[in-house]
């Protein structure tokens, strides 16, 4: 006689590594956001963009005994003079910042002393509007970054941007080369949106790359998500940005970062299930939670 066995499936844990509830938009309801998620299995990363948004994210981590940390860093738009954007800073601060934030490291070590904080940055390049003064100083506090990056042993959370009418700069294959010259540390590369080519070089250095609700609603991302081992892949939503579908137009949250999931599943040929596992496990792997 056969002793019948009930197996139980867990419910899948989704991972948002990579979104702003730290920022000013989510004031009025941000615990109802961060609440939705962890109701619905969704653990998320917040990323800090200077150091008020750093100190905030470091905040919300702490009031949950998991299931919600923190990055903390310096993003390159916010090393200079840059357009001041009110979802992240509120609406008090006026059409643009007054100037770009000195990138103090006392500040950042103290924050990354806490235990909820997994990383540093979101920190890179951004070239969307540069200056040749921007490119040396974004690159100078870049450096900066991975240095306090392999000082405290933590992974980097990397912001690459380009500007598509220039062809003259290209922030992915700036970045490499400061990373192969300076870190000893790996990482994210948040928001990928590189070429192939520029994929396999991140994946060779041992980073993984990160993909937002973008792949719900345009297929620009397909070949790079494919050639992409299931073991570097991260999801994210950058909220409170892009909304994925079937959510455009609404404010983004860390919860819809399933659709994200599904999508990536979608495209490498898995299912569902496993893709979450993969991914909740590779973000365990590279932040160490």
């Amino acid at each position: 006689m056969f002793t019948r066995v009930r197996i139980v499936h867990m419910k899948s844990k989704y991972i948002d590594i990579h979104c702003h509830t730290n920022f000013k938009v989510f004031d009025e309801d941000r615990d109802t956001v961060i609440k939705r998620a962890l109701d619905n299995n969704t653990w998320h990363i917040n990323v800090g963009t200077q150091i008020d948004t750093s100190k905030e994210a470091v905040r919300i981590a702490e009031k949950y005994d998991e299931g919600v940390y923190a990055i903390v860093g310096l993003h390159p738009i916010h090393t200079e003079e840059s357009f001041h954007d009110e979802k992240e800073l509120g609406a008090e601060g006026g059409s643009f910042t007054s100037r770009g934030e000195v990138f103090d490291k006392k500040a950042y070590l103290e924050l990354l002393k806490n235990k909820k904080v997994v990383g540093v940055g979101e920190c890179g390049l951004d070239y969307f509007r540069i200056s040749p003064e921007s490119v040396e100083n974004q690159k100078d506090i870049f450096i900066k970054h991975i240095e306090l990056a392999n000082e405290i042993n933590k992974p980097l959370m990397l912001h690459l941007r380009n500007n598509p009418k220039d062809k003259s700069h290209n922030a992915y294959k700036d970045a490499l080369l400061l990373l192969k010259k300076y870190a000893k540390v790996r990482g994210n590369a948040h928001f990928f949106a590189g070429t192939e080519e520029e994929a396999e070089e991140f994946l060779d250095f041992g980073f993984t790359l990160s993909f937002t609700g973008v792949i719900t609603f345009t297929h620009d991302y397909d070949e790079v998500i494919k050639l992409t081992p299931i073991d570097k892949i991260m999801s994210e939503t950058d909220s409170p940005y892009l909304a994925p579908v079937p959510y455009r137009g609404k404010r983004n949250e860390p919860f819809f970062v399933r659709e994200v999931v599904k999508r990536i599943s979608e495209i490498k040929g898995l299912n569902e299930e496993e893709t979450a596992l993969a991914i909740f496990s590779n973000a365990k792997r590279v932040f160490g939670i």
